[in-house]
């Protein structure tokens, strides 16, 4: 079976993917979309949005509004200029070094095929970065229901109540701290009896009178049916057991870049985030450029993701001009 060319192929379908689709589809580059599959994780069409209730901090939107609606506005506006999607997930990718001459090839379900199922021109990947969870059960059905992320996206729905935090990193005392200006209380579950954080961050923790931190301890389950209504905990040194009453809880043990498919092919960060050249969104491989979560490991906002989608369609536009001339 002969592959399908396509001068633009996107990966991903999150605020950067999708942003991404916008300004290439206006710019008559008929961009194809592998959004990727159904699931209740992040790595899903739409991206982590689609785990999100209300979303209050994107412009244009007063009153708020759902994530997995916005997601949905984002899709139909880039089908709108030309965008075409496919619900399917990218398996395998070889990139050329001279797309010019040989396109980059894609494959899609089926890894073992000899021949892609696609071939473009030029790559944008915007497959995102899924934050790292515990893995409890009923876990994926709480986010939005208690169970956040992210405290810059959900703290504003927990204010004057008590809530916890996970985690004993930089993140974890960034979210902690950040949640103060709403709840009541915060308590900073630590698995150990100490913190990985910066000192200078373990130190405006530690003053600040809302954080009470929880050495010692590990989450072992979620209460309540279908909102959060407390957590079970465990000793790390007793194994002794007890509970918590909270009604939010925010995990901060890191995220995890979606970047398996391309760690053999172009250069990443120690912590595997994508790496793109400064102010561009090129990657090492000519054609081949990086937006959103998967090279940012520091805002991880949607708006953030979305401008670099933008960033990435038009560098993509002036690439191929170049191939032109």
């Amino acid at each position: 079976m002969t592959a399908e060319h396509h001068e633009v192929i996107i990966i991903g379908s999150g605020p950067a993917g999708l942003t991404a689709a916008i300004y290439a589809a206006r710019a008559r580059l008929a961009p194809l979309v592998i959004e990727g599959e159904p699931s209740s994780t992040s790595d899903q069409p739409g991206g982590q949005l689609m785990l999100t209730t209300d979303v209050e901090n994107f412009p244009g939107f007063p009153e708020g509004i759902m994530g997995p609606e916005l997601m949905g506005m984002f899709r139909t506006q880039a089908e709108r200029f030309g965008a075409t999607m496919v619900t399917r997930k990218v398996v395998k990718v070889d990139l050329s070094d001279s797309p010019g001459d040989t396109p980059h090839q894609l494959w899609i379900d089926d890894a073992t095929t000899p021949e892609p199922t696609y071939t473009a021109t030029a790559v944008i990947i915007a497959t995102g970065a899924q934050s790292l969870m515990l893995g409890l059960p009923n876990e994926s059905a709480l986010v939005g229901h208690g169970l956040s992320t992210c405290a810059t996206c959900d703290g504003f729905f927990f204010r004057d109540q008590e809530i916890a935090v996970v985690g004993g990193g930089d993140s974890a005392l960034e979210e902690a701290m950040f949640l103060t200006r709403f709840a009541s209380k915060v308590s900073l579950l630590v698995r150990r009896d100490e913190l990985r954080a910066s000192k200078i961050m373990q130190d405006r923790a530690l003053a600040n009178e809302k954080i009470e931190i929880v050495w010692n301890t590990v989450v072992t389950g979620y209460l309540g049916d279908g909102m959060i209504s407390g957590i079970a905990t465990e000793n790390t040194q007793t194994g002794e057991a007890g509970t918590l009453d909270v009604t939010g809880i925010f995990i901060a043990i890191g995220h995890k870049p979606s970047t398996s498919l391309f760690v053999d092919q172009l250069e990443v960060k120690p912590n595997g985030y994508l790496v793109a050249e400064p102010n561009s969104t090129r990657t090492a491989i000519p054609g081949v450029f990086a937006c959103g979560d998967v090279v940012d490991d520091y805002y991880r906002q949607a708006i953030t993701a979305a401008g670099s989608g933008c960033q990435a369609a038009i560098d993509t536009e002036r690439w191929l001009e170049g191939l032109d001339d």
